[in-house]
Parts: C-alpha cells; sequence; structure tokens
C-alpha cells in the first residue's frame, strides 16, 4: 500500500529541504519527520485489521468493501486535487499524462487494492502486511529486468532472506489453520497485489517526479475510484451497499485513517527527511499490524511467525537502504 520517488536513481521525491530557523534561534523539530513517518505507517497498518473487523461484523463481499471505501476517500482525494492545482507553477496534464495515471491508478490502486481486500478472506492481517511489505524486493526484481539494474550479491542475500522469512510464515500458518487453500489462494492474491504494486511503482517514477506525489496520488486514486465504482456497477446491485452502520463507520475510518492521511503523512514525512529513511520507517508496519492482530483480532502470535517476520524485515530493510527503494504513498 504503499509511490514517492524514481525507483532507480534520480532526486529522492520531496528531497530534503533545509528549513528555515524560526525567530529566537529555535531550529524546527527534528522529530516532525519521523513522527510524521511514524503515524502514517501506524494508519496504513491498521487497513488490514479494519478489512478483516468489517469482514467479521457483517457478510460483505471484497468489491461492495472496496466501493465504501473509495466512496467515503473520493472527495478528499477531489479536494487534494483541486488543491494542489492552485499553485502557480502547477504543470499542465497532457494527453498522455491522463492516460499513464489512469493505468497507473488502475494496477497500482485499482487491482492491487481489490486482490488484497480479496485476499484477507482467506488469510490472517499480519501475514497480508508481511506479504505486501515484500514489494521492494519486487521492485528490484522488475528494475533488473526492465531498468537493467545490476543484481549484486547483497541484493541476492536480501531475497533469500526475505523470501525465506515468508515461507516460514506461510508454513506456520498452514499446519496452525489446516486450510491449505485457503491460506495459499489468499497469500497468492496478496502476493499478487504487491507485484501489481511495485509494477506501478517502477513505471510511475518519473511522473511522480514531473508532477508532484500528492498531485499525482489525489489523480491516480481517483482514476482507481472509477473503475471500483464501475465493477460495482455492473456487477452488484445498489441495495447491496445497505450495510450496517457499523461496516460504514469502519469503511470511513478506512478511508480517512488508513489512506487519505497516511498519504499526507508520509509524503510530509518524505519532504522532511528523505524518501529513505521514511523507507526505514515504513519497516514498523508489519510489527503494528501483529501487534493489531492479536490485540483487536485475536490473531496468536508464535515464536516461528516472529522469526519468519524478522528475516522478511531484514531482507527488506537490506535492500531498502542499499537501493534506496522508495517509501509507500498511498499505499494499497
Amino acid at each position: 500500500m504503499t509511490a514517492a520517488g524514481p525507483p532507480q536513481g534520480g532526486r529522492p521525491l520531496g528531497g530534503r529541504r533545509r528549513e528555515a530557523t524560526p525567530r529566537g534561534g529555535q531550529t524546527p523539530s527534528r522529530w516532525a519527520g519521523p513522527l510524521c513517518a511514524i503515524i502514517g505507517v501506524l494508519g496504513f497498518s491498521f487497513k488490514g485489521i479494519l478489512i478483516k473487523l468489517a469482514y467479521m461484523l457483517h457478510p460483505v463481499d471484497a468489491v461492495t468493501l472496496l466501493t465504501l471505501r473509495m466512496l467515503y476517500s473520493a472527495p478528499f482525494f477531489i479536494a487534494m486535487a483541486w488543491w494542489v492545482t492552485r499553485r502557480d507553477d502547477v504543470v499542465a496534464l497532457s494527453r498522455p499524462d491522463w492516460m499513464r495515471l489512469t493505468w497507473l491508478g488502475f494496477i497500482g490502486y485499482y487491482l492491487a487494492s481489490l486482490l488484497d481486500f480479496m485476499g484477507l478472506r482467506y488469510i490472517t492481517a499480519s501475514l497480508e502486511r508481511l506479504l505486501l511489505f515484500l514489494y521492494p524486493t519486487i521492485v528490484v526484481l522488475l528494475s533488473a529486468v526492465w531498468l537493467d539494474m545490476k543484481i549484486t550479491r547483497r541484493i541476492v542475500g536480501a531475497l533469500v532472506l526475505s523470501y525465506a522469512g515468508i515461507v516460514l510464515v506461510v508454513a506456520h500458518d498452514l499446519t496452525v489453520t489446516g486450510n491449505m487453500a485457503a491460506t495459499l489462494i489468499g497469500s497468492g492474491l496478496v502476493f499478487a497485489g504487491a507485484a501489481l504494486y511495485a509494477m506501478y511503482l517502477v513505471q510511475a517514477g518519473d511522473l511522480i517526479e514531473r508532477l508532484g506525489s500528492l498531485r499525482f496520488v489525489a489523480w491516480a486514486m481517483l482514476a482507481s475510484a472509477a473503475f471500483v465504482f464501475a465493477q460495482f456497477a455492473l456487477t452488484r446491485p445498489w441495495s447491496a451497499l445497505d450495510v450496517p452502520i457499523s461496516v460504514h463507520m469502519l469503511s470511513l475510518a478506512m478511508a480517512v485513517l488508513s489512506t487519505v492521511v497516511p498519504v499526507w503523512l508520509i509524503a510530509e514525512s518524505i519532504r522532511r527527511m528523505g524518501a529513505n529513511a521514511s523507507s526505514l520507517v515504513g519497516a514498523l508496519g508489519p510489527v503494528f499490524t501483529i501487534g493489531f492482530g492479536a490485540m483487536i483480532l485475536g490473531e496468536p502470535i508464535y515464536a516461528i511467525q516472529l522469526a519468519g517476520a524478522a528475516l522478511v524485515l531484514a531482507g527488506v530493510l537490506l535492500v531498502t537502504v542499499k537501493e534506496r527503494a522508495p517509501a509507500p504513498l498511498g499505499k494499497l
């Protein structure tokens, strides 16, 4: 979940800007950037918990729940797009820009999110977050194919660590749940969503750099909302939106606390401390989700699960630190 800067090379989005010193000789708080990143990651990490709660409260399907999320978040992104266009230096969007925004919104926010929502029907929120957290490793692999990036020993080691950790966690869940088909289907759906998000990041770098992160995300999210609404209109009756108020409240929380607010906070953290540092804070995401899953959903925590999560985190951080993988913005 979550688009910040070019996957390889280029200036990190938002960069590091030297802040002016206020009167009185006091410098701005150095904790502002990390705090924005932590709260943003916290919001993104809570998304899976809210989805699982909605599934527990009412037999709502993934398409309907995703539609509710977009219904509540779209007005915020409309306002965001309008606000950004008020700047004097705003770049006009060309027809190719609109086409790319539509395509990237389709794969990065519509299709990837749909697969994620569907996958959470079958697996725990903690496993879902670990699978999504693999996206920097997939970015590296795609960059090697599309951008001729060299695969170093460090990257190979990172990939081995990350995917060994995932194998460990999935194998453990297979033995605990006793439902091999459900675990494999759910894991496959979420991993496919992570792969689509990584593809979106590789393809979106130059457009994000030129348009700016918030403007890009606003229009890409609105494009994805159009696809979500179209799918719902073609496949569901409007009466499907008549769900209990508790599901509406969870969808609103998902839209505001796990979509809109984290998008802005992560963008602000990137502006203040750079994409690489913000990416490192993103490693807290799976940790938050494992904790939330245990406290709110009653998902058990096992030592082997923590060991697998540690391998995933170590591998992803190894890739992130070396290759400056982009921090998630507008995550799934």
